[in-house]
């Protein structure tokens, strides 16, 4: 639901981004086909990314209706494919060069989510599967409701998960674990999602939007520069030794004690 005092930047191809302050909101709006994407909807989300003012810090993901997203249209998979788009079967007879390059177009959808200017929360209900279930783990935070269902469907289908997906999923839920999910196309419920690190807080259908609300606060609270040099550290913490990751909050916190002092850069 789009709030009074939110200003509309944009609604197309099932995609409406709205702006309120230090907050903007993208919201999936085909609740009548279960907000299933296309590459006309990842487009729009890739314009979203580009579309934000300079004040948000934080950016949320929803969707309209009973389901977050229930994954790719399976008109994809068809031999006509969508209106003016190339068919999967039409892609899947070019070059290597050519399928991925348009694969890599399809993930710009998925990777600006990630910004390190900004954090972006994913309010899942119902479906997130396949293509909707990397969309939510594109995002930094997820916050559930009760009837969520996450699966990966993608092997099931003979193909694999090449939306992004892989390298969060992991890395919340360790390799053993998004190994089963993705083989076994399984469903994962709110309370596993929680207990296993996939979801932040799951919370009864009603409340989600509040719950979101009141973590966007949160997250708001804290001065931008340094919500910014923190989220930096905790994504390359991974790929760094563990004194190089010393290293690299020693120069962070240089940068924020010159800034408050008044004699930074």
């Amino acid at each position: 639901m789009t709030s009074l005092d939110s200003v509309l930047v944009f609604d197309k191809d099932g995609v409406r981004l709205t702006v309120e302050d230090a907050v903007a909101t993208v919201t999936l709006t085909n609740p009548e086909k279960r907000n299933a994407q296309s590459p006309a909807l990842w487009r729009a989300l890739v314009e979203a990314g580009r579309s934000l003012p300079g004040s948000v810090r934080v950016v949320v993901l929803r969707g309209e209706g009973k389901s977050f997203s229930a994954g790719l249209d399976r008109q994809a998979f068809t031999p006509e494919g969508f209106d003016g788009e190339p068919s999967f079967l039409d892609l899947a007879r070019g070059s290597d060069e050519d399928l991925d390059a348009v694969i890599a177009e399809y993930q710009e959808a998925f990777t600006w989510w990630r910004r390190s200017d900004i954090v972006s929360i994913a309010a899942v209900q119902g479906h997130a599967i396949g293509a909707g279930f990397q969309l939510a783990l594109a995002c930094d935070l997820r916050v559930v409701a009760e009837d969520v269902q996450f699966a990966m469907r993608e092997t099931s289908l003979g193909l694999v998960p090449d939306l992004t997906g892989t390298h969060p999923l992991v890395g919340l839920v360790g390799y053993a674990r998004a190994l089963e999910i993705c083989a076994t196309g399984r469903f994962v419920h709110a309370q596993e999602a929680e207990r296993i690190g996939l979801a932040n807080i799951a919370v009864p259908g009603d409340e989600l939007d509040a719950t979101v609300r009141d973590l966007s606060a949160a997250l708001l609270a804290a001065p931008r520069d340094a919500v910014i040099e923190t989220k930096a550290l905790l994504q390359g913490a991974s790929d760094r030794s563990y004194d190089a990751q010393r290293t690299a909050e020693r120069a962070a916190q240089a940068r924020r004690l010159r800034d408050l002092a008044g004699i930074g850069d």
